[in-house]
Parts: C-alpha cells; sequence; structure tokens
C-alpha cells in the first residue's frame, strides 16, 4: 500500500482506502478502536470491536452494521487480509460508542457541531458567518470569500429553479451540474477535480475566482433561461443546463484570447493538514512566549 492509503493518528496507523465512486474515505474500523482503547496487538483491538458489535446490534444500530463493509488490506503480517471499513460518520459513530478518554474529544466536538447545526436552523445567518470564519482561517481572501459566497447564493437559486421544475435531488441534480461544467469547461466536475489533485475536497473551494465567476455565470444563466422557457421534462432541464454553461465557454474564451493564458488551471486551496499544523504551532510558540513572560515577571 502506498503512502496515501496510511493515515496517522497519535504516530500510529490507520489504513485507508478512497472510494473514487462514493468520493468517500474509508477506514479500518480496527486500527481506529485500537488507538482509542490502547490495545497492544491487533488481535486485542480485533476481539474488542468484536464485543462492541455485539454491543451495538442488541443497542439497535443495524444502519451502521449494515454500511461497514469488509475489504482487503494489508495485514502487521504483510499480508492482505479483510478487515471491516466505514466511511467518516461510521467512523464518528463508533467512536461515539468507544468508553475511552482519548474518545472524549471527538464526542465534545461533535456535541458542538450539533449544537451549531440546531443554531443555525433557527438563524441561518450564523451559518454565514461561520463560513466566512472558517474561509478566514484557511487562508483565502476577502475578495475570493465575497465571490464563494456569492456563488452559493447564485447556485440556491439555481437549486430553487430545479425543484420548482421537478428536478429530483441527488443524481438528476448532479447530471446537471456536471452538463454545466462540461459546457463552460470542457471538463467533466470528476475530470475537474483529478486536474486539480482533489478527492473529498469541494470543486468549488479550490476554483481560482475566474473559474469560480465562470461556474457562477453558467449557473446564473441557466436559472435564468430555465425561468423564461419552464422546461417540462428532465431531458429538456438537461438542454437548458447545457446552453447555460456554453454562455460561460464563450465568457471563458473571450478571457483567454484577451489574456492569453488559460482559465482552468490545476491551483487549488491551501492544504487543510497543513493549516492544522501551523495553527498548532502557533498555539504552542504563543503559549511558550506567554510562559517566558511570566517567568519574566
Amino acid at each position: 500500500m502506498d503512502d496515501n492509503n496510511v493515515k496517522f493518528f497519535e504516530s500510529r496507523r490507520v489504513r485507508t482506502v478512497w472510494d473514487e465512486e462514493k468520493e468517500e474515505w474509508l477506514f479500518s474500523v480496527v486500527d481506529v478502536v485500537s488507538i482509542l482503547t490502547n490495545q497492544p496487538t491487533q488481535r486485542g483491538a480485533s476481539n474488542y470491536w468484536a464485543k462492541l458489535k455485539e454491543r451495538l446490534n442488541a443497542e439497535g444500530a443495524n444502519e451502521l452494521l449494515t454500511n461497514c463493509q469488509q475489504l482487503k488490506m494489508l495485514a502487521e503480517d504483510g499480508k492482505m487480509r479483510l478487515t471491516d471499513v466505514a466511511d467518516t460518520k461510521g467512523i464518528l459513530r463508533i467512536i461515539q460508542s468507544v468508553p475511552s478518554p482519548k474518545a472524549e474529544p471527538f464526542k465534545i466536538w461533535l456535541a458542538t457541531v450539533g449544537a451549531d447545526r440546531i443554531d443555525e436552523a433557527f438563524n441561518p445567518e450564523i451559518a454565514i458567518d461561520r463560513a466566512l470564519a472558517t474561509y478566514l482561517k484557511k487562508g483565502y481572501s476577502r475578495e475570493w470569500i465575497n465571490q464563494r459566497l456569492q456563488a452559493i447564493q447564485v447556485r440556491k437559486e439555481l437549486v430553487d429553479e430545479w425543484s420548482d421544475r421537478g428536478v429530483k435531488q441527488g443524481v438528476e441534480f448532479a447530471i446537471l451540474t456536471d452538463e454545466i461544467t462540461k459546457a463552460w469547461a470542457n471538463l467533466t466536475i470528476r475530470q475537474y477535480k483529478n486536474l486539480k489533485g482533489l478527492k473529498k475536497e469541494g470543486l468549488r473551494d479550490n476554483m481560482t475566482t475566474l473559474e469560480l465567476v465562470l461556474n457562477m455565470l453558467g449557473e446564473a444563466t441557466t436559472t435564468a433561461i430555465s425561468k423564461k422557457e419552464k422546461p417540462n421534462t428532465f431531458e429538456e432541464n438537461r438542454e437548458v443546463a447545457k446552453r447555460g454553461g456554453s454562455a460561460a465557454g464563450v465568457a471563458r474564451q473571450a478571457v483567454e484570447a484577451q489574456t492569453g493564458e488559460p482559465v482552468i488551471t490545476s491551483k487549488k486551496a491551501v492544504d487543510f493538514t497543513q493549516l492544522i499544523t501551523n495553527v498548532i504551532e502557533y498555539k504552542v510558540e504563543d503559549k511558550d512566549d506567554k510562559n517566558k513572560d511570566e517567568h519574566k515577571e
């Protein structure tokens, strides 16, 4: 397995697999349980997970256990062996069931996130403020953030229009979005994400300002055409999506003719993991500086 198939937590490995179709990381449950419960051996972790599964089953967590699947992963003995894996949602649910001090920070975080979402349901403006703060922490410029927030509004208007036209959320939304992107960027969303080296990350969050503006133009044009022509079938909506994206494609060609440079780029946002590392290092340095100041006093 290459380095992309192993994540590390507290200097201990967690085996992972990337599900290309679902765009989800799958994590070895035994590895996570081993770390949280300080199991000295993989067999001990496997036994702990077996007992935990029995308890979860008794508690009625059937959906969680059903969603856990088995994949072959490289074991400690160097052989490929079947092991239980779960996606991010499943792993967090399992962590909630592990009585361990190491699991407490995750549980507190999950409770905080849940409280935040409830607050946002009562006051959506909180979600906007939170998004703004998150983008700033990630190092985005205010100019880019303003465009991104505007793009969110444009996307919402398009989604509302599709819903009014009877387009089904999920697969049909994804197909129409792909048509818009292909029409203006000459790339499917998957091809676009591959160009930027993205997996779980959002494509729009890794677009340059020009890419974001053109994508927004494609979606806004699609909304405008749809409102005027009121397509009744999915295929009619598909044609409208192609035309809306094509309008943005014409604009892209005009921009490239004027600048002499391609609009589509492999540039992406700063890696979030590195950002977290920098923040942690900053906090440590800040704490050390405060200790030094207190010692001086």
